[in-house]
């Protein structure tokens, strides 16, 4: 087993800070992935790589994602559901990598939900 160095310390230390960002909530957007035997069955491994290659490439520390089982809506899958910080969580349904990746770039990053694409917003408004 190789010896670990000062860098592979610092990254480690890195990845930890990440993954325990959630519980101590320091994120600006939190990104449930709906990942139900219906969700990965339409495709929400896709969209799950989707999302984290997104964050990954554009450096975004504050966003944070989660997974959950099925919402109820099996059809509609796959699922996620978009919550910023102080707004009504947003949910968006049947994903595909292009629909993902334009929610990516207007509703996490520019902080706008994607109204064409989601099915509900907070738990009574319907689009």
């Amino acid at each position: 087993m190789p010896k670990l160095t000062v860098e592979d310390l610092k990254k480690i230390k890195e990845e930890y800070k990440a993954k325990t960002a959630l519980r101590e909530g320091k994120h600006r957007v939190k990104v449930t992935v709906h990942m139900g035997t219906c969700g990965l069955a339409a495709g929400a491994r896709k969209i799950m790589d989707v999302i984290l290659d997104e964050i990954s490439n554009r450096d975004l520390a504050d966003v944070v994602v989660t997974t959950s089982g099925c919402a109820g809506l099996c059809s509609r899958e796959p699922m996620i559901t978009v919550q910023v910080l102080d707004s009504p969580p947003v949910k968006y349904c049947d994903l595909n990598e292009e629909k993902t990746r334009k929610i990516v770039e207007e509703h996490i990053v520019g902080g706008n939900p994607v109204e064409k694409l989601a099915l509900v917003q907070g738990c009574e408004t319907s689009y």
